[in-house]
């Protein structure tokens, strides 16, 4: 299944982020993410990249190659592209809320992949495999709108492994998508696994 848009917007009376995508068989998946929610999955991912950065560079160096990369995906990443509503959704139309999350990177294929793993209020587990450069996409735009909630970002010592750890811290955006990039290509292939179906 291939992801075509990430969208994304922040609900002032729910005080949580709208984030859903699209994919390439005209399917919608919405989820209601916290600001808990969402301050791990940039925290945990910032430093699963820096780690794997670390097994050929310096710590130092390593910061400061994620730091522009995230700082060349915000100047590269178009906002103003129209989001392409679909006409399915496999898990309902109503967003759901993700009470959890776990994310490692791991080889596919002999390619990286962001391995994402949310768990939903009802019991359900939804796993997201994203190629780098989709999940470089999807930061920018939960990055955006955690601006736009005027959340505060924390950087925490050690591992980062579940977002019971940022317990402790603390405007709409537009109706606009991000693109992934170029759908042709293998990198962009994200497969969207249903590990309980909802009922």
């Amino acid at each position: 299944m291939t992801i075509k848009q990430f969208n994304g917007t922040y609900q002032a009376n729910e005080d949580r982020l709208l984030f859903r995508f699209n994919t390439a068989d005209d399917s919608e998946f919405r989820f209601w993410l916290t600001r808990r929610i969402a301050l791990f999955i940039l925290s945990a991912t910032e430093q699963l990249l820096e780690k794997k950065l670390e097994q050929s560079h310096p710590p130092v160096a390593a910061k400061a190659i994620v730091q522009f990369q995230q700082k060349t995906m915000q100047e590269q990443a178009d906002f103003s592209v129209h989001y392409e509503a679909a006409t399915r959704f496999p898990l309902g139309a109503d967003p759901i809320l993700v009470i959890d999350a776990k994310c490692q990177i791991s080889l596919i294929e002999q390619t990286q992949v962001l391995s994402l793993d949310l768990t939903l209020a009802g019991g359900a587990n939804i796993n997201l495999s994203l190629a780098m450069n989709t999940m470089h996409t999807m930061r920018t735009l939960i990055d955006k709108l955690v601006m736009q909630a005027q959340w505060s970002k924390i950087k925490l010592d050690g591992d980062i492994t579940s977002p019971s750890q940022l317990s402790a811290y603390q405007g709409a955006a537009p109706e606009d998508g991000v693109d992934v990039g170029d759908r042709d290509s293998p990198s962009d292939q994200a497969p969207l696994k249903t590990k309980k179906q909802l009922h």
